[in-house]
């Protein structure tokens, strides 16, 4: 049986750590956003109704010459909401309920949608396309 020296532990168990460290790392990066309580479907047609392809291209919907706001493709791997905000599920959803609460100088307006409409606009936002 080989004898390990106390130097070999020494430097091995620092990078047996490291490499354990790493593959929790990887195992760990974060999934898709998701919106509970959110059907995109539901929020494809709420963003339909409410006009917002007006202000913003949007994937997945006619939005010819929509260049008033923001492009929202990949919503769900932005960082921030409006540039101001940390981009969670509950910010988003708050965003589309009431923009200048949380950034008095945007332009976006406050077009009355719900709580739970926000949801379901916010999930077809956020979801791969």
């Amino acid at each position: 049986m080989a004898k390990v020296s106390r130097v070999s532990i020494a430097f091995l168990l620092p990078v047996a750590c490291a490499a354990l460290l790493s593959l929790g790392a990887c195992s760990s990066e974060p999934g898709p956003m998701r919106i509970a309580g959110g059907d995109p479907q539901l929020g494809r047609e709420l963003i339909q109704r409410y006009g917002c392809v007006a202000c913003h291209a949007i994937p997945g919907l006619s939005s010819y010459g929509a260049n008033v706001g923001p492009p929202l493709h990949r919503m769900g791997e932005r960082a921030y909401v409006g540039g101001v905000i940390a981009n969670t599920p509950d910010n988003l959803v708050a965003w589309l309920q009431n923009p200048a609460a949380i950034d008095p100088r945007t332009a976006m307006p406050r077009l009355g949608i719900s709580e739970r409409e926000a949801r379901h606009i916010a999930a077809y936002l956020v979801k791969p396309h």
